[in-house]
């Protein structure tokens, strides 16, 4: 069975690859989840957030933005002193931050899919790659939802941060051609 090189390296990133990586999401609190990990893994492996992951959806009562949204100092040094997730004080606030973001973004739109989506017209870009070299850092797309959430006072969200975004939650299929995930993600597409 082919997969995408990146996800052969340990059991944890074979299976977020093969369940996970490039599946259309559409539910909010999943997405949110994901914007907060796509922001705490800058300049660290994915694998290492993943690692993390069950200890940052406890620390981060399940990725619920409405809580995350109201958490105070005390709730910021509990946080930061938490070696389960990643302590980097600048994240956790930027979590918060983006938390509020993120309901505001809801009222307006409906819903941050709504929102999230448009930047790809509603439906997965398909990408033809045949090798892991040929995989962009980012896209005009994902420049222009850094910028849009940038805008809307979101935190941790540059180009590259929305690219490796949008392939987590299925925006881009980037599985390679020859990853056996590649048109197994297609079918599950819009």
């Amino acid at each position: 069975m082919n997969r995408c090189g990146w996800a052969e390296s340990n059991p944890l990133d074979t299976r977020y690859h093969d369940e996970e990586w490039g599946v259309p999401v559409h539910d909010d609190r999943l997405l949110f989840e994901m914007l907060i990990l796509e922001g705490a893994q800058a300049g660290l492996s994915w694998t290492t957030i993943l690692k993390k992951r069950e200890a940052y959806r406890r620390a981060f009562d399940d990725f619920d933005a409405k809580k995350i949204a109201q958490y105070s100092d005390e709730k910021i040094e509990q946080l930061t002193a938490d070696a389960g997730i990643v302590r980097h004080k600048l994240k956790i606030k930027a979590a918060i931050v983006n938390a509020r973001c993120f309901l505001a973004v809801q009222k307006e739109y409906g819903s941050f899919d709504a929102y999230i989506w448009s930047f790809v017209g509603g439906s997965s870009i398909n990408n033809a790659w045949e090798s892991v070299s040929d995989l962009p850092a980012s896209s005009a797309e994902s420049i222009e939802m850094s910028k849009s959430l940038k805008k809307k006072g979101f935190k941790f969200v540059g180009p590259t941060i929305c690219y490796a975004y949008m392939q987590a939650v299925g925006m881009v299929n980037d599985h390679l051609v020859t990853c056996f995930r590649h048109s197994a993600v297609k079918k599950l597409q819009k």
